[in-house]
């Protein structure tokens, strides 16, 4: 069994080699994912982390999938995450919360598991739609989910699966929470 700790993950030059090797302009890319071509430019210089629905978006215009603009090129039968490794490697995303991909080293998975940690005040209210499906889990904390036009309230232990096509958004009760989010 092979094991890989840690994340080596470079998001912005994966887009932009994608991107560059179907001669593609960020123009393109930007029309075709309703992004401006500023934040294209931003995402592939590693200066943003774009939200997981603008990768969903990308990944479509770019004929690919979410899972291949996160993996490395090795193939790996297992990997191991330690919960320090995913708390200490947090990226803060343009919607104002932290997300951690697990497994980027594994090749062409069929799902894309994250670590959100999201606090009070600092999320942007937003609501997002985007192809596939969804499955997320309350670890710590509270939080409000909107899905089309209901609200939930999850709380630790609390899960939702859903088709992303519906507009869902979150928003923290608690000061903090952290859930698993899972993307097929």
């Amino acid at each position: 069994m092979l094991i890989a700790e840690g994340n080596t993950l470079n998001i912005g030059d994966r887009i932009r080699i994608l991107r560059t090797s179907q001669k593609r302009t960020l123009q393109e890319v930007a029309d075709g994912s309703d992004l401006s071509k500023s934040m294209i430019s931003k995402i592939e210089n590693n200066k943003t982390v774009p939200s997981v629905a603008a990768l969903v978006k990308i990944a479509q215009v770019l004929g690919t999938n979410i899972s291949s603009l996160l993996e490395t090129e090795e193939w790996l039968n297992a990997i191991f995450t330690a919960r320090l490794t995913a708390e200490q490697n947090l990226t803060k995303t343009d919607k104002g919360y932290f997300i951690y991909p697990f497994g980027t080293e594994y090749h062409q998975k069929k799902m894309q598991p994250m670590l959100f940690v999201a606090k009070k005040g600092e999320v942007k209210q937003h609501e997002l739609s985007h192809e596939g499906e969804e499955f997320i889990y309350v670890i710590e904390g509270e939080m409000k989910m909107t899905l089309g036009d209901a609200e939930y309230l999850l709380k630790a232990g609390d899960s939702m699966y859903f088709n992303c096509l519906q507009k869902h958004g979150i928003m923290p009760v608690s000061d903090e929470v952290k859930y698993l989010d899972i993307f097929v």
